[in-house]
């Protein structure tokens, strides 16, 4: 086992030991998928409120595709790495790693956070082209909450920090990818419309 592996072990131990009985239903709330699309539904009305339909479909759309690369390229690389999830793990089991959720499959990277985190960059890139206010609360919300989710993986026993971390980085990446692209498109079709 590298120094690095080590390392990423023994962090997720720390913090995965950080529990309690008042957090742990926290941190499962952030982890379970179908809490968030009562919040994804009302983003999508958001966008298209105040950017307008053609604008906000754009950015629903690049969402929608940072959701799709960075979910398939996790399991790409799940596949390709077969790391064991922590809570499969027989050594983190055997140090006291605190389970809330059990699973299969394998471990790195988190598509949770890269998803929460290209939501998050994706949609406030997009509505950054309505220069009428800063989307400073929009920012903070939703980075906020994507650091939730994230960190929800690690206190649920499902991934290492370093799943977490590279999720993180891939779904910036790729939320700043489709975003910026569809901000893009979005000035072409205004050029095109002002001939």
């Amino acid at each position: 086992m590298s120094g690095i592996e080590q390392l990423d072990r023994s962090l997720t131990l720390q913090i995965n030991s950080w529990n309690s009985s008042v957090s742990d239903p926290i941190w499962a709330f952030f982890s379970d998928i179908p809490v968030w699309i009562p919040m994804y539904a009302a983003i999508v009305v958001f966008l298209v409120i105040r950017l307008g339909w053609k604008k906000g479909f754009l950015v629903v759309a690049a969402a929608l595709l940072t959701f799709g690369f960075c979910d398939q390229f996790s399991n790409l690389i799940k596949a390709l790495t077969e790391r064991l999830r922590p809570c499969n793990d027989p050594l983190m089991i055997q140090s006291g790693l605190n389970i809330l959720e059990k699973g299969g499959g394998f471990s790195f990277f988190s598509a949770h956070s890269a998803n929460s985190f290209g939501l998050a960059a994706s949609t406030y890139l997009g509505l950054r082209m309505d220069k009428r206010l800063k989307y400073r609360g929009y920012a903070a919300w939703m980075f906020t909450w994507a650091f939730l989710v994230s960190v929800s993986r690690i206190f649920v026993g499902k991934h290492f920090l370093g799943d977490v971390i590279v999720g993180i980085l891939t779904g910036l990446a790729a939320g700043a990818v489709f975003g910026l692209l569809a901000c893009h498109v979005a000035k072409m079709i205004d050029r095109r419309q002002r001939k």
